[in-house]
Parts: structure tokens; sequence; C-alpha cells
């Protein structure tokens, strides 16, 4: 009988006066399930940057290599996405709905089929609705000391008690948790006790996406703006992974619709990110039917979030100027010679914050569209949430003063990347060709504008 396959992890910890010095990891590869690179948002971090499995704190400081030896940093900005969650009560539901079937309908002789009747139960209950786990906790706290090694004239102990560092969070209890997750990364590295550190509830910036009425009306609540996804879901690639799925349960080809053989998928990618187990559920599927999974959620978000419609980015136009006047705001003082005041802000928020602000940036646009009929052709997109949005995703922004000269580093995920249209200047452009590259949406996109309902309809 095939029993759950849990990771055997070593921890080493060693605190000196408060110090967390090291802390590594060993983790099987044989435990991590074959299709964990195609969980879209319900990913694992470790999945983006596989060296943090050895060493959950380790940093690659090569990455960081500014053009000259007088570059300092003076500004950073993150936009991080919450840690790893519970699945949303929807979720659960139709968790739920499967193990039933599987539980009272499935038969076959696959040891991993026998366990799962006769040895999982559904643990999984509907008042979780996307609470933070401690994975999720672990996982914020872990960035905040890699992000402190990586930055440490930035995020340091003195510039946190003198006030310099700023938390901003959406209210939603993982994000709120995961604000103080981050918070608690740095208190116990450097052994704090003696201050609190406050945050601020900011929903109009981190949950933009619910106060713009127009893409509320045209995008998010219009079932026509998701004809795609709906084709793609009654298409052939999806009904082969439904077929499949129903075919090793034994069970009719009715009683596994897109949301069956979805909610298996997910279970096996819940399974493996809050208990690190490669699940009996991940054996319904092999690489090719992941990437149809994949492929169906891309194409949902890339339409209701991203590029699809030009609501979709513009709804982050709000978040897009914040950020924008703390680059500023911090220029600005350094130029004149006062202290940054503002050395570092960290912002904690959704895959719906990060990705419509991505999208307005110009990252990740491939030149055709995702659609229901090009699965094939769209294997190498570079649109994959899988890669861009795991749990705890980030969007990193450095401003450098280079002997006068200020410059500007975007990273995600902890790995440059290049802002599209300035591709000629690497990894860390002139903080000046930044604003001109962007500066149609610095004088206008203006979220009020933006999101105010026309009449006429959204276009593509």
């Amino acid at each position: 009988m095939l029993t759950f396959l849990w990771k055997f992890t070593v921890f080493y910890v060693c605190y000196t006066s408060g110090f967390l010095s090291n802390y590594v990891t060993f983790e099987d590869e044989a435990n991590i399930p074959a299709i964990a690179k195609y969980f879209n948002t319900k990913g694992r971090y470790e999945e983006v940057n596989p060296y943090l499995r050895e060493d959950i704190l380790a940093v690659n400081r090569s990455i960081l290599q500014p053009p000259s030896a007088e570059c300092r940093q003076i500004h950073l900005t993150a936009i991080i996405r919450h840690g790893t969650r519970y699945p949303t009560t929807k979720n659960i539901k139709e968790m739920q709905q499967l193990y039933n079937i599987v539980l009272h309908n499935a038969s076959g002789e696959q040891s991993w089929l026998h366990e799962l009747q006769t040895q999982w139960r559904m643990w999984y209950t509907e008042d979780m609705d996307g609470r933070l786990v401690q994975k999720g906790v672990n996982e914020l706290k872990h960035l905040a000391v890699r992000l402190s090694k990586l930055f440490p004239s930035l995020i340091s102990e003195e510039k946190l008690r003198g006030g310099f560092i700023k938390f901003i969070t959406s209210s939603k209890h993982r994000c709120v948790n995961s604000t103080l997750s981050f918070k608690a990364g740095l208190t116990e590295l450097w052994d704090i006790k003696d201050m609190e550190f406050d945050h601020a509830v900011n929903d109009a910036l981190m949950r933009f996406f619910d106060k713009c009425t127009r893409f509320l009306e045209e995008v998010d609540n219009n079932p026509s703006a998701v004809t795609e996804v709906e084709k793609f879901k009654e298409g052939p690639e999806v009904r082969r992974v439904q077929q499949k799925v129903a075919d090793i349960l034994n069970v009719p080809y009715s009683s596994i619709s897109y949301d069956m053989a979805e909610a298996a998928f997910y279970l096996c990618a819940y399974e493996f990110a809050i208990k690190t187990v490669n699940s009996p559920w991940c054996r319904l599927f092999d690489e090719v039917d992941a990437q149809v999974v994949e492929y169906a959620n891309d194409l949902k978000h890339f339409w209701k979030r991203s590029y699809g419609y030009d609501i979709n980015s513009k709804s982050s136009c709000i978040l897009f100027h914040d950020v924008f006047s703390r680059l500023g705001k911090a220029a600005e003082e350094n130029m004149s010679g006062q202290q940054v005041t503002e050395a570092v802000t960290v912002q904690v928020g959704h895959a719906e914050t990060l990705l419509p602000l991505l999208t307005l940036l110009g990252f990740f646009n491939d030149s055709e569209p995702l659609t229901s009929t090009n699965f094939a052709a769209q294997a190498h997109r570079s649109f994959r949430t899988s890669h861009m949005l795991p749990y705890a995703a980030n969007l990193i922004l450095v401003l450098y003063d280079c002997g006068g000269n200020l410059r500007l580093q975007p990273l995600l995920n902890e790995k440059p990347v290049t802002f599209p249209g300035l591709a000629d200047q690497a990894s860390m452009p002139l903080y000046q060709d930044v604003l001109e590259h962007y500066k149609d949406l610095l004088q206008g996109c203006d979220f009020e504008t933006e999101c105010r309902l026309f009449k006429q309809p959204a276009e593509v």
C-alpha cells in the first residue's frame, strides 16, 4: 500500500544573541509531484526558485551588480502577494463533492486509489476560507530575512527602529497575517522585543480591483468577458483530461465536470503546498494533463486580470502612481541631500494586485493573445502564472544613486527582470529613462477616470 510521501526535512537553526544565523532544509526531490510546476497561483515559491529547497535563506548577491562601485541603494518598494493559504469556501465545496465521488463511486485496483478511499480524510472545512497557513507564515518570515541580506543598508534594524520602513496591507486576513509575519521575520532576526511596528490597512491600494466600477461591471461580473475560457473548457484538450480522470476512477464521464477535474488538481496542489505531501490525488494527472489545466487557469487570468481587456491593467493606476510617487519623493530627498524618509515600503496584497500592475508595466506580453484555440501554439508563452505568481510572489523596485545618476532595478520573485522597452539598459536602467518610458501613464492613468462606467463595451 502506498503511504503518504512526507518530505524528510532537516532543520539547522542556530540563534546567537537572537540572530538567525543559519536555516537549511534538505528536500527529497522524489516527494515533489511531477506536476508541481504547473500549479498556477497555487504553486510554491520554491518551484520558482528551486535553490531554496536546499537553503530557504539563500540569496544570490550576484544579481545585484550595479554599474559602478559608487552605486548605493536609497529606496526599495516591495509589492508582495500573501503566503500559502487554505482553499476558499468555493474550492472546498468542490473538493468535498469530488471526494464523495471517489469515496462512493470510484473503483479500481490501484493502491493509491485504495489509500484515498480508506486512509485519506477530507480535512478541509469551509471556515478555513483562504486563511494563511503556517507555511505562509514561514514564507513571509523567510522572505524578510532574505531581503535584509540582499539589501542590508535599507532593510536594517536601524531603519526599522527609526520608522523608515513602512508596512501597508490589504484588509484580508491572509494579507494582514502575511504582513505580521514579514515584520516578525525582521524582529526575530534582530531580537527586537522592546518595540512594535505599525502597519496600515489600505484596500484602495491593495484591493483596487474591488473599487473599480468599470472593471467590475465589464469584466469581473460579466460572463461574456471569459468566453475564451469557457470555450477552452468545452474543447477537446479539456474533454480529454476529464475523460481520462473518469476512466482512471472508473466512473461515468458525466460525473467528472471540469470543476471536478480541477478540484482533483488543486487537491494535489494544496496537499503539497500546505503539508509538503506528494498526495495520491496527484496520480490522476501526468504533465500533459497538468499543462492543460494550467492553460485553462492562465486563460482565466489573462482575460479577467491581464491583457484581455484594457481596464484590467488600468484598474491598477492608483497603485502605479503610488509606487512612482514614493520613488519620486525618495529621489527628490536624495538629490537635495536630505535623508530619505521612507527607505522601504512593504505592501502586501493578492495575485490580483500584482498581475494588473505587471500588465500595466508591460511584463509577460506575448505577441499573440491567449485564446481557446491556441493551446499548442502557446506552449512557450511567457505569460505563465505558475512562474509569475506563486504564493509570496513579489515585485521589488530598488532605486540606486550612482554618483548622481539614479538607476532603478526591478526584481520579480528575487530575480532581475527587464522593463519592457528598456532592454538595451539591462536590469538597472537610468531612473529618468524609466520615467520617460512610462510618461503617458505617469501623466494620465487616472483611476477615477478609468474606472468610471462607460456605455460602450470593453475593447479587446
